[in-house]
């Protein structure tokens, strides 16, 4: 990794400190190999050669030429490393996300470009740790998305082939969230799933996958989480009659739902369904890495570059479950 008393600790230090080719492409290169060992993306092997002038490696055994970019999120792109970072930058540092629209004017790309790059980054922010939440820990459902009577006729068609015919939140998507307390050694962190129906099965599914049994676990009271108490100390809050009852309370979950609607309603305005578990990754990443610095939260979310990738033709693509929405 970079030497710590160079490397960038703001947006203006890591734009000139990336803008230098030499520095870039060596960031790259240790984010890629760690050891120093440069090993062929397609067998694996590590005898390779390295090309100078174009930056790359050939591979003495399949005889395949390949740069830093394969096997991460910036593969074929022809953007430069002095946009993708700073890209990268910005957006796990922005409280309220950043517009495809507003990374374009800033990185001087168009906002096509943007809206792709964008969407790779939040790929790399995804949490994909196993380790189970435990302690005490809060779950709770919101819905993200706007009301029949404030779309447009097109738009209203498209999503009513999927939720039926009606006037009430025909667009709108269920969103489950768990929130891990925090503790005296640990801050408060959140998973978020997006749901297809709030239904007992998939509700307390969620919640046994991604909760340790015995922990403590508090609801309002839904009924679809009403049987946890055979694996969980389970605690219940009627919000019709109050919000906090001893321990028991869900503020935590709803001090996050309002941090994630005022992120899309503020920023993205209104993400289309098929991508919405993209922006809750965005969220709950700059949410658990709260505590730390700009610089400290750019180096823990470019660590998840490696072995993702995201081709265009997959965005946009169309899909049965989601109903093919398109990006807006």
């Amino acid at each position: 990794m970079s030497d710590s008393l160079t490397f960038p600790e703001t947006l203006a230090e890591a734009v000139r400190y990336f803008a230098d080719p030499d520095k870039a492409f060596a960031f790259m290169t240790s984010l890629r190999w760690p050891d120093g060992k440069v090993c062929c993306p397609v067998c694996s092997c590590e005898r390779t050669s390295f090309l100078k002038t174009r930056k790359v490696w050939k591979c003495s055994e399949c005889k395949k030429q390949f740069s830093a970019k394969v096997g991460t999120i910036f593969e074929d792109s022809a953007l430069g490393y002095d946009k993708w970072f700073p890209a990268f930058w910005m957006i796990v540092n922005a409280k309220n996300g950043i517009s495809s629209c507003e990374l374009a004017r800033a990185i001087g790309v168009t906002q096509k470009s943007a809206w792709h790059m964008l969407h790779r980054i939040r790929l790399a922010l995804q949490d994909g740790s196993i380790v189970k939440m435990s302690g005490h820990v809060e779950a709770d459902e919101t819905f993200i998305g706007a009301r029949a009577r404030s779309m447009n006729a097109k738009q209203k068609a498209k999503r009513q082939k999927v939720h039926g015919k009606g006037t009430g939140p025909v667009a709108m998507t269920a969103v489950q969230g768990l929130l891990e307390r925090s503790t005296r050694d640990a801050v408060s962190r959140v998973k978020l799933k997006v749901l297809k129906t709030t239904k007992k099965a998939e509700v307390q599914k969620n919640v046994r996958e991604y909760v340790l049994k015995g922990s403590e676990v508090s609801t309002d009271a839904l009924k679809s989480y009403s049987g946890l108490e055979d694996e969980f100390v389970h605690g219940v809050v009627d919000h019709a009659i109050k919000y906090v009852e001893g321990n028991v309370h869900t503020n935590g979950l709803e001090n996050f739902w309002s941090l994630l609607k005022r992120t899309i309603k503020g920023t993205y305005v209104c993400p289309a369904p098929f991508h919405l578990f993209r922006y809750l990754d965005e969220q709950a990443f700059r949410f658990n890495e709260r505590k730390d610095d700009d610089q400290g939260r750019f180096l823990t979310g470019i660590a998840g570059i490696i072995g993702k990738g995201l081709r265009y033709a997959k965005l946009i693509g169309d899909d049965e479950e989601t109903g093919g929405y398109l990006p807006a």
